[in-house]
């Protein structure tokens, strides 16, 4: 029988994916993944996606069970926070690195109390400067906001995976050398989500860690 690989997160995990499809993957770093395992180990793993667009670690924790317990899987990869930030600086509807810290604790808890074979993946949140995130006149200081956001969500999922002993996948230092290489909009549409090279960044990453997880 397939493993079941399951990607968790937001509009970057998501990436489109068809919402009438089970198996639907979207066009991002999720399906870069299937293709390549596809490749490599024919037939031995089924690939779920449940990235939801939009999604902070308070929407993600209230869909948990159906999105992440009830389907099982041998391998998932959680990737979320950019939200958290992003809906404070632009509705003030975001959470605090505080509360994203208690609920993201309680998460891995439920889901490792309820299937304690997943092995699970943490991905930490990047930022760069881009359209979404550069400094305007109404919010002068947002690339600055950003940043300092995205950096103490990138600390928490650092802390969450070094209390559970879970692998880390840390994507700003990955984009900030990416950046040396090419300007930021090569590497993210707007500064938050990927390009295509954006999400092979991402690939290589999730990729090179779960070859460590899987043996």
């Amino acid at each position: 029988m397939a493993k079941i690989i399951l990607f968790q997160g937001d509009s970057i995990t998501d990436c489109g994916r068809p919402r009438d499809n089970f198996y639907g993957m979207g066009n991002g770093y999720a399906n870069l993944v299937k293709a390549s395992l596809g490749l490599d180990y024919p037939n031995e793993y089924e690939f779920l996606n449940r990235g939801v667009s939009g999604n902070r670690i308070v929407d993600l924790y209230a869909r948990i069970k159906v999105d992440f317990i009830n389907l099982s899987p041998d391998y998932a990869s959680i990737y979320i926070g950019v939200n958290d930030a992003w809906h404070e600086i632009g509705s003030r509807n975001g959470v605090d690195t505080e509360k994203f810290e208690k609920i993201y604790t309680m998460l891995i808890d439920e889901v490792r109390a309820a299937c304690p074979e997943t092995k699970l993946m943490i991905i930490a949140p990047y930022v760069l400067e881009g359209s979404a995130t550069c400094n305007t006149d109404e919010i002068p200081d947002r690339l600055e906001r950003f940043k300092k956001d995205v950096a103490e969500k990138a600390e928490v999922a650092k802390k969450i995976a070094n209390k559970y002993s879970l692998p880390l996948i840390e994507l700003q230092a990955a984009f900030d050398e990416a950046c040396t290489k090419a300007p930021p909009e090569y590497w993210t549409a707007d500064g938050v989500h990927p390009t295509p090279s954006g999400h092979e960044i991402i690939k290589r990453l999730w990729l090179e860690t779960f070859e460590k997880l899987r043996k």
